[in-house]
């Protein structure tokens, strides 16, 4: 099986994991860079008014990606990297997921946070899996060990 560990990272921390994950599965790697970029503006969770909070706040947010996967098609197993943002994955990862036909795929999401878990990221996350397996997620501490990723890589 053919494994992808697609990410999205706003500060650096989600890659740490996605780039250890893909040693870890040897699975190729793919960031999932926004159009436009996010500022620490756009970050500041705490102004309702901010570029993230307005993408959050709206469920049919889109943001668009700048990155495409060349042959998806090739690819068995999907697994997906974010920060939590507001208890489930970023506007951008629904984004990413509805470029492509994800028929008869295994999506695995992961996720890193200062503090939340996974939420309800597969609530929001299922309708743009058409086709796909969703499997329930876990969320992951920037430290965590190659050895703790395999044995849940294994187990999932």
């Amino acid at each position: 099986m053919k494994k992808l560990v697609a990410y999205f990272s706003a500060s650096g921390v989600t890659e740490k994991v996605a780039k250890k994950l893909a040693d870890v599965v040897n699975g190729d790697l793919f960031e999932i860079i926004p159009k436009e970029p996010y500022t620490d503006e756009d970050l500041d969770w705490t102004n309702k008014k901010s570029r993230s909070s307005m993408e959050m706040s709206d469920k049919s947010s889109r943001p668009a990606v700048a990155t495409e996967v060349v042959n998806i098609s090739q690819y068995d197993v999907i697994y997906l990297g974010f920060p939590i943002w507001w208890y489930i994955a970023p506007t951008i990862i629904n984004t990413f997921l509805e470029e492509y036909d994800l028929t008869g795929k295994t999506i695995i999401p992961f996720a890193t946070s200062g503090g939340s878990d996974m939420g309800r990221t597969n609530e929001y996350l299922r309708g743009s899996c058409k086709g796909a397996t969703l499997k329930e997620g876990r969320r992951f501490r920037t430290s965590v060990s190659s050895e703790e990723l395999k044995t849940w890589s294994e187990n999932v």
